[in-house]
């Protein structure tokens, strides 16, 4: 990639702090797995190692993704190199607290219980926390204002970064869903200030049994959904970008790497409007499993909204071709 001055710029090297952060999760997932076989203790109707698994896989995912990221040629390298140290260290602290609370077959966030262990650990989410969304924050400001790539490829990342600063804002809103009772691994019952679960006057309404793999609640709104969506939407993105760039040998009109940013729009826009479709319904007490007609008339719209902008690419894309 050449600068405005004409110069090369190269990509930097890989992200050493990232790359770690990224091995660990991995590790973390492989040993969560093996827990899953040899250790037969549940939390809320699941293994405990279940959600070790699921931060490990998406920490590492995330991780791999901004390392690759931080590679790309852009100004303030220095910044977003501390930035990317920042959310690497802190999110090792809070996955591996995750996991030190599965050991102990109880419940890492919203947990009350006072014992030293579960005391420390809370002090580390309530810093850890706020750690991982300003550094995504601040990369996000950083990255907005470069070019870094091609153009599709380019509004991927921008808006993937985005995405996920709105998935990690979204789950601020489950502190306050109120508080809960939950039984521990070994049967007795401790507290949670909050939970997933958006369900009035319900409180054990995370212990119902929820979708399989994912957990998400069938008897209420569950916030974890577009947390979930914002923070992956970004690896969406990309893989979409991927594919249209491949698809160009079958389908000359994707040519053009403005046919095919004018897509990425299109489908960023729609994504935005699925993580706040999912998120009014969630706040709305009302289970994904279980929309009732406002909900389907919404998903309706956005789905004519995203049709209509894919056809308008594709027809002046065509329109370009025939002018050509």
């Amino acid at each position: 990639m050449r600068s405005r001055t004409g110069s090369v710029r190269e990509e930097g090297p890989w992200h050493g702090p990232l790359l770690v952060n990224s091995a660990l999760m991995v590790a973390l997932v492989v040993v969560s797995v093996v827990g899953m076989v040899v250790d037969d203790r549940l939390l809320l109707g699941e293994s405990v190692w279940v959600k070790p698994a699921k931060f490990g896989f998406a920490f590492a995912l995330y991780g791999l993704t901004l390392a690759w990221m931080l590679r790309l040629p852009h100004r303030g390298r220095r910044v977003s190199w501390w930035l990317g140290t920042v959310f690497a260290v802190t999110g090792v602290l809070d996955v591996g607290f995750i996991a030190v609370q599965a050991a102990r077959g109880t419940f890492s966030h919203f947990n009350t219980a006072t014992d030293p262990v579960n005391t420390i650990g809370q002090q580390v989410f309530a810093s850890g926390v706020p750690g991982l969304f300003v550094a995504n924050l601040v990369l996000a400001v950083i990255i907005s204002w470069q070019k870094l790539t091609d153009q599709p490829t380019r509004i991927a990342l921008k808006a993937g970064l985005w995405l996920a600063v709105t998935g990690m804002m979204l789950g601020y809103l489950m502190g306050f869903t109120g508080p809960q009772l939950v039984r521990q691994s070994d049967g007795t019952v401790v507290g949670l200030m909050a939970g997933h679960t958006v369900r009035a006057g319900d409180t054990a309404r995370d212990s119902a049994p929820g979708l399989p793999i994912t957990g998400w609640s069938t008897i209420g709104g569950d916030l974890r959904i577009p947390h979930f969506l914002g923070l992956h939407g970004i690896q969406l993105l990309l893989v979409l970008a991927v594919a249209l760039l491949a698809l160009v040998p079958r389908y000359p009109w994707l040519r053009t790497e403005t046919t095919r940013a004018a897509l990425l729009v299109v489908a960023t826009l729609g994504y935005f409007g699925l993580v706040t479709l999912t998120c009014w319904q969630a706040l709305r007490g009302q289970p994904l499993t279980d929309p009732d007609s406002t909900t389907l008339g919404a998903g309706a719209a956005l789905a004519l909204f995203v049709t209509a902008g894919v056809i308008t690419v594709y027809l002046r894309a065509r329109e370009a071709d025939r002018a050509s």
